[in-house]
C-alpha cells in the first residue's frame, strides 16, 4: 500500500476530481449521475489522496431490508485512478469504509461486485437478501454481503435502497 495515502471524508470541493476519477476508472459506464446523486446525501463518501491528488473514492449508502429494523448499507461505487490500481488503495478505502459503517452501528453491508475482489474483506454470496432489481443469472454470485456484527442473525428480504439507486440499469448489464 502507498505510505503517503490519506483517507478522509469527501468534501464539496472534491466533486470535480471525483467526477474525473470515475470517467477515467469507468470509461464505458456512466456512473456520474449516481455519484452526483449520492453526494450530499446520508451516504458515507470517502476519498483517498496521495500528495493531495485524489486517487480513490468509495460511497457507502445507508439502506434497509424491507420490514426489518436492522441498519444496513450498500457499498459502491468504488473507483481507483487507473495509474494507482493494484497498490492497495482500494483495499485501504474499503476497510476504512467498513470500519466507519461498523462505528455507525450498521449490521450488514451489501455489494454487487467481483467476488474475487470482495471476498478478501469477508464478503460472501447472499441469497437471503435480494437486491431491489432482479440480477442476470451470470451476476448471481456477485451479489454479496458481509455481517459486521456477530450478534446479528442472518437477514432475509429485499434490500430497500434510496432513490439514487432506483435505476434498473445500475443492476443489469
Amino acid at each position: 500500500m502507498i505510505e503517503k495515502l490519506e483517507l478522509r471524508e469527501a468534501r464539496p470541493n472534491d466533486a470535480p476530481p471525483i467526477e474525473t476519477l470515475y470517467l477515467a476508472a469507468f470509461p464505458d459506464e456512466d456512473l456520474l449521475p449516481l455519484v452526483r446523486d449520492l453526494q450530499g446525501s446520508s451516504a458515507v463518501s470517502l476519498v483517498g489522496l496521495v500528495d493531495n491528488a485524489l486517487v480513490g473514492h468509495i460511497v457507502l449508502t445507508p439502506c434497509s431490508v424491507a420490514g426489518r429494523p436492522d441498519k444496513v448499507a450498500l457499498l459502491g461505487p468504488l473507483a481507483i485512478a487507473p495509474d494507482w490500481q493494484r497498490q492497495g488503495i482500494g483495499s485501504a478505502i474499503v476497510r476504512a469504509g467498513l470500519r466507519r459503517l461498523e462505528s455507525d452501528g450498521m449490521t450488514h453491508v451489501y455489494v454487487l461486485g467481483d467476488p474475487a475482489y470482495y471476498s478478501r474483506f469477508g464478503f460472501e454470496a447472499d441469497d437471503n437478501v435480494t437486491p431491489p432489481y432482479s440480477l442476470p443469472d451470470e451476476w448471481r454470485g456477485a451479489w454479496q454481503s458481509l455481517r459486521l456484527s456477530d450478534d446479528e442473525q442472518p437477514l432475509s428480504g429485499t434490500l430497500s435502497v434510496p432513490q439514487a439507486w432506483r435505476r434498473q440499469k445500475l443492476w443489469a448489464p
